[in-house]
């Protein structure tokens, strides 16, 4: 468990919006009754940056942003089990370049749909229970990576279907993941954080060579020999609370869990003793009323800044390249 660096107190946000940038509403929609747990937009592929998916209930639809802010339905896919509610949607890429959108929710299959053929590609099945959170590789945007409410995460090759690794076992989540993320630059290293109150770092270094199987393997994808990576390389207890949701911020990590802030820190590892380390506390983001569980927050593509809104329904806008942080807006 990593521990707590000596040192000066984090730099805490002012809420004083600096009207740094001003918002304004283009366009409303309203798609049916359910709850819409993630809006996403396309940052995997450049020719789509003005594109993006949503799910709700047993629906996904994807929409274009046109100009004076116009905004067109493209598709929208309604999944066959009507009892499904999608909680996760992560746009993916085939090797052909054909984009894709993965969803997963509630019954635990995850949904690879091909939005050229505007057809169902694969099902991936695996998980058993809930699928908290997807997302995909930005640097090899064939691979995506699920976490779930069965206490696991789990890699995939949406060009093959294949399960390459399964991130559980004596070093693992000890209850739901609800978050997980891929390093930005490293293509190794990935992050996950739950119900435990912990975030946990993952390295595939040594499992690389699966990775790269599974884009020649030829046979049945339930064939393929999965391999289960038991213990993270680093293991830190910043919050006292579930943790909802991370990402990272090159090599420093945002999180936040039920106690209304986003926090930045850096995680300091022993390189000869995995899973030890230092934590420094670097930077706080006050969010007021962000005091239940499942409201994450999402950055944009920059990483200049982190939007996240509260059980109010205000949304705050933080600008991340600052010290001290810098509210940008507050939208109400």
């Amino acid at each position: 468990m990593a521990k707590f660096a000596l040192g000066s107190e984090p730099v805490v946000g002012s809420l004083s919006s600096s009207k740094k940038r001003e918002y304004r509403v283009t366009n409303r929609l309203q798609e049916g009754k359910k709850p819409i747990y993630a809006v996403v937009f396309n940052f995997i592929d450049s020719r789509y940056f003005n594109v993006f998916a949503t799910v709700g209930g047993n629906r996904v639809t994807v929409y274009e942003c046109l100009e004076g802010g116009v905004i067109a339905v493209l598709q929208s896919y309604i999944d066959e089990d009507k009892d499904e509610s999608f909680y996760t949607v992560s746009w993916a890429c085939n090797v052909d370049g054909t984009p894709l959108l993965v969803a997963g929710g509630f019954n635990g299959t995850m949904r690879v749909i091909d939005c050229g053929s505007e057809k169902i590609d694969k099902s991936f099945v695996g998980h058993g229970d809930s699928i908290n959170e997807i997302r995909t590789q930005p640097l090899k945007s064939s691979l995506v990576v699920s976490a779930s409410k069965d206490e696991s995460v789990r890699l995939w090759n949406v060009h093959t279907g294949i399960c390459i690794l399964i991130f559980a076992g004596a070093g693992g989540h000890r209850n739901e993941v609800l978050s997980v993320d891929f390093h930005p630059s490293d293509i190794y290293r990935i992050a996950s954080c739950g119900m435990d109150n912990t975030i946990k770092i993952w390295s595939m270094k040594e499992f690389w060579t699966y990775v790269e199987k599974s884009f020649t393997w030829t046979d049945l994808p339930s064939k393929f020999p999965t391999k289960y990576v038991q213990f993270p390389v680093f293991l830190a207890s910043i919050h006292t609370n579930y943790v909802d949701c991370n990402r990272w911020l090159g090599d420093f990590m945002l999180s936040k869990s039920v106690d209304s802030e986003i926090v930045l820190w850096e995680p300091k590892m022993k390189e000869q003793s995995p899973g030890e380390g230092t934590v420094d506390i670097l930077q706080k983001y006050p969010v007021p009323g962000c005091d239940i569980w499942f409201i994450k927050f999402s950055c944009d593509f920059h990483y200049n800044a982190a939007a996240i809104g509260n059980r109010e329904g205000k949304i705050f806008i933080w600008e991340l390249q600052s010290s001290p942080p810098v509210l940008i807006a507050k939208l109400v």
